[in-house]
């Protein structure tokens, strides 16, 4: 069952995971706190160390499970909390609401971005023909197994699968997140749009008992990918003229 599982790819995977979630976990803490609600930083959430936001189903179970087992593997972090009561009154509160909710899935695209210009800088060091940086890119993405089929060493090799790790899980967070469902931060983003009217029905249902269930069968399912795709092909769409640029290929 496990046989064609490679630990490298795991590890590399899950340490990518992790910094991606802190990240966007941390930037929920950070936002809340620059609009004046220091709830988050009280309780030491404003930081990246990831133990600070490890929930164990959603960090640790969820997505190894999903890892060892070929499926959907993304996971989610324990929820930072901000109270919208404190947050400053210079804007509405459920803008102020909706900026905390957008802060997290807007780090993971600047994280994606920060991280590709990186291993492009890298990687047009090492090689000198445009169409070999893009290769060793394309290779990037691919994982340490795809790697390891070229002469590299073991550092350079490292680096570039986290590096095309950490881009591939802060695409897939900011699609994910993004989505306007139950507790996802597109709910939250959405909210902050919605004439006040609508807004105690639209919080009955996006916090309805039944939308946790729903959407973890759609994660388990994989049937998520319906809606990520389109997000996600868009970020991966406006990364590419910048690897393109970076490499000079």
């Amino acid at each position: 069952m496990f046989e064609n599982i490679s630990i490298t790819t795991v590890l590399v995977s899950y340490v990518a995971l992790l910094f991606s979630l802190s990240v966007h976990e941390a930037s929920h803490a950070t936002a809340a706190y620059l609009l004046d609600d220091d709830t988050a930083a009280r309780l030491g959430r404003m930081t990246l160390n990831p133990i600070a936001h490890v929930d164990l189903i959603g960090t640790v179970v969820f997505p190894l499970a999903g890892l060892l087992l070929g499926g959907f593997f993304i996971g989610w972090a324990k929820p930072v909390p901000f109270n919208p009561s404190r947050l400053t009154r210079r804007i509405r509160m459920k803008v102020g609401g909706a900026l905390v909710s957008l802060a997290g899935p807007v780090s993971n695209v600047v994280l994606s971005f920060l991280v590709l210009a990186i291993m492009c800088l890298s990687i047009r060091f090492v090689a000198q023909d445009p169409s070999a940086r893009w290769t060793l890119l394309n290779y990037s993405f691919q994982g340490p197994v795809a790697l390891a089929r070229l002469d590299l060493g073991a550092g350079q090799m490292l680096v570039l699968s986290l590096g095309g790790a950490l881009v591939t899980m802060n695409v897939l967070l900011a699609a994910f997140n993004i989505l306007p469902l139950g507790p996802l931060d597109g709910a939250g983003v959405l909210r902050g749009m919605l004439p006040d009217r609508v807004l105690p029905r639209y919080d009955y249902y996006r916090y309805h008992p039944y939308t946790m269930p729903i959407l973890f069968l759609l994660m388990i399912t994989g049937a998520v990918g319906f809606f990520l795709t389109p997000v996600r092909l868009f970020l991966y769409w406006a990364l590419e003229p910048i690897a393109r640029l970076i490499l000079g290929a």
